[in-house]
């Protein structure tokens, strides 16, 4: 059986914790064979592993997942460079999957479309494996996937919408409020937020880029 491709970016360089996630013994006994932890772009070849992951964190709460199966595959598939996966000794442990879009505030639309060469990405999901809770992964993440964001030259600015609770989280990265989103599930109202990347100008002053 041929191994999963892993898209390639030039931007998105290995990064390796010292930190394991203890979790189960036979994973334990690969630690000679996988790094410790390390982010990459997401491929369709990790859609169930991130489904499973999205279905468990929101289907108790809302009853609704912010992606389908299908979309996360759809995703995956035309821009898995707008994705950032977080693997510890082989294992999803927490993701971001984000999609381009080309007008200036968030649209029912958007929750299913990826528009290409767009200078905005939409950030449709972040979710963390329930065993691997309140312990900052989220917010390591998000850090790091936007600072993958600031070193793709076409990319201006990240747009998400969130409840309102999850407000604070996200401008303690950066994020600011735009205001009441025209999108709604069910019930279910959210709040848009925005964060600016510096595009090309950041990525010339930035030699990690």
């Amino acid at each position: 059986m041929m191994a999963p491709q892993v898209v390639s970016s030039p931007f998105l360089k290995p990064f390796f914790l010292k930190t394991p996630l203890s979790v189960a013994s036979s994973r334990r006994q690969r630690r000679h064979t996988l790094p410790a932890s390390e982010f990459r772009n997401l491929t369709p070849q990790d859609a169930i592993s991130v489904f499973e992951i999205e279905r468990e964190a929101f289907i108790s709460v809302s009853g609704e997942c912010p992606l389908t199966l299908e979309e996360v595959l759809s995703f995956l598939g035309h821009c898995p460079e707008l994705s950032m996966g977080w693997f510890e000794e082989g294992q999803l442990v927490a993701f971001i999957i984000g999609s381009g879009w080309d007008k200036e505030k968030l649209e029912k639309e958007a929750m299913t479309t990826h528009v290409p060469d767009s200078p905005t990405v939409h950030i449709h999901v972040l979710s963390v494996h329930r065993h691997c809770r309140q312990q900052g992964k989220g917010q390591i993440l998000l850090w790091r996937y936007l600072q993958y964001l600031h070193c793709l030259p076409s990319l201006r600015r990240a747009l998400l919408v969130c409840e309102e609770f999850l407000v604070p989280f996200y401008q303690k990265a950066g994020f600011k409020e735009k205001g009441p989103s025209a999108i709604s599930v069910a019930a279910l109202t959210f709040t848009e937020m925005e964060y600016q990347l510096g595009g090309l100008a950041y990525a010339r002053r930035n030699s990690g880029c």
